[in-house]
C-alpha cells in the first residue's frame, strides 16, 4: 500500500513564503511524476506544479515564476517552495504521485495525499 504524507501547510501573510513537502511510503518500484494540485472552496482542483523522475517540470499559470518544485527520487519525496504568496493562493494543497508501480510488472496507479491547508491572510 502506497501512502502520501504531506507537511508544511499553515497560515502565511501576503508576500510571505511557504515550503510544502510530501513523502511517498510503501513498497515502491517507480513513480513517473510527483506534484501538487490545489482546490479552493467552490473551485475545481487545479495544477500547481509537477516534476517527472527525469526532472522535467510543469507549473500552473497562477504560480509560475513564484514557485519551485523539487524532487528526491531516491527518497520518493517532492517539495514545493512558494514565494510572494497572495490571498488567492489560499486552498487545500494535495500531493499527487502519478503512475506508481510497486514492481516492474505492476499496473500503474495514481495516489493522492490527504491535503494540507494553506491560508494566506493578514
Amino acid at each position: 500500500q502506497v501512502q502520501l504524507v504531506e507537511s508544511g501547510g499553515g497560515l502565511v501573510q501576503p508576500g510571505g513564503s511557504l515550503r510544502l513537502s510530501c513523502a511517498a511510503s510503501g513498497s515502491i518500484f517507480s513513480i513517473n511524476a510527483m506534484g501538487w494540485y490545489r482546490q479552493a472552496p467552490g473551485k475545481q482542483r487545479e495544477l500547481v506544479a509537477t516534476i517527472t523522475s527525469g526532472g522535467s517540470t510543469k507549473y500552473g499559470a497562477s504560480v509560475k515564476g513564484r514557485s519551485t518544485i523539487s524532487r528526491d527520487n531516491a527518497k520518493n519525496t517532492v517539495s514545493l517552495q512558494m514565494d510572494s504568496l497572495k490571498p488567492g493562493d489560499t486552498a487545500v494543497y494535495y500531493c499527487n504521485a502519478d503512475r506508481v508501480r510497486v514492481a516492474l510488472w505492476d499496473t500503474a496507479h495514481d495516489y493522492w495525499g490527504q491535503g494540507t491547508q494553506v491560508t494566506v491572510s493578514s
